[in-house]
């Protein structure tokens, strides 16, 4: 059993050192612990520490492509490097990595595939009022659309099987962190999630670099994800809402028509009943929008189920190799 602990870096070079110090070589149950580092176009000596610190792997951008892209770039290596679970965790030491062999339980035990490490969010100083109320908010929303329990969203502090690596892929570029639950609560992966410590902040956030711009790349994630992988329902949704009116507007028309609201029946009120025409035509096309995507939907399934196979095929043929080779 291998458990292969990645970090994606970015001009990481003042932090990187003390978090390598902190991971563990060994931990129970494991037989092996590998470090990895996604440099993301670092222009700073972020290569050069890992490599003093004597990390296992490093993947290099030439150019920075983002958080999103660096973590799917580490799970595909880690995935070549054996992993049988990788553990992803920030570079600036914000997260505890003494609670890595509680993080792993979970999928030890079989009881998980994917292990979300839940902070204490209304303990943690560095936060200000209106962001921990927006933490709440976003994983409470997050909650909803992924079916799961996970009360801290956010954290990049995770433990991934395998099977639930080969399986997950990351369409947007901000960030991972709420995608990869929600698909993975769409898709029907086991996932849980573990009280975890956290460290002082070395640094402030490069994520959030304001509350504005994070709730709306969050919002649009969650909007995002949720057409991918629930299309019909999201359609149905959203033309629910002009059909709904559009139908009311048209039984009012009906009832000033006949007379049963006392008003005068001669009158056309023809601009209501145009209106109420256009925003039932709106409701019924977003359904059949939503009929589409959903037979798009089927062959996205498809696709990723040869993509898992494919995946699954490469590592065979890699361990084939290396056992012939040995």
């Amino acid at each position: 059993m291998k458990v292969i602990i990645q970090i994606p870096c970015y001009n990481e070079e003042a932090t990187l050192g003390l978090t390598l110090s902190q991971l563990p070589r060994r931990l129970p149950g494991i037989d092996e612990v590998e470090w990895l580092i996604i440099n993301d176009g670092s222009r700073d000596r972020t290569v050069e520490v890992a490599q003093a610190s004597g990390v296992d792997h490093i993947v290099n951008f030439e150019h920075n492509q983002g958080l999103a892209k660096g973590f799917m770039a580490g799970i595909e290596a880690s995935l070549k490097a054996g992993a049988d679970i990788i553990v992803n965790t920030d570079a600036d030491n914000q997260y505890c990595a003494e609670d890595i062999p509680k993080l792993i339980q979970p999928i030890l035990d079989g009881n998980a595939e994917i292990v979300i490490g839940a902070r204490p969010i209304q303990e943690i100083k560095d936060f200000s009022p209106i962001k921990k109320l927006l933490q709440k908010l976003g994983s409470f929303v997050v909650r909803i659309a992924s079916k799961t329990d996970i009360p801290d969203a956010p954290s990049g502090f995770r433990a991934i099987s395998r099977e639930a690596a080969l399986r997950l892929n990351v369409f947007n570029e901000y960030t991972y962190t709420l995608e990869t639950i929600i698909q993975a609560g769409q898709r029907g992966m086991a996932i849980t999630y573990v009280p975890i410590r956290t460290n002082g902040y070395l640094r402030p956030s490069r994520l959030v670099k304001s509350i504005s711009a994070y709730v709306q790349r969050s919002i649009i994630t969650i909007i995002r994800i949720f057409m991918t992988y629930r299309p019909f329902q999201f359609f149905m949704m959203l033309g629910g809402v002009p059909f709904s009116i559009g139908f009311l507007l048209c039984l009012r028309w009906l009832l000033l028509f006949w007379g049963i609201l006392g008003d005068d029946p001669a009158k056309p009120r023809v601009p209501s009943l145009i209106l109420a025409a256009i925003l039932i035509l709106i409701g019924v096309q977003l359904w059949i929008f939503g009929l589409v995507a959903d037979l798009m939907a089927v062959n996205r399934k498809l696709l990723e189920d040869i993509q898992l196979r494919l995946r699954r095929s490469e590592l065979k043929e890699k361990r084939d190799h290396l056992t012939r080779k040995y």
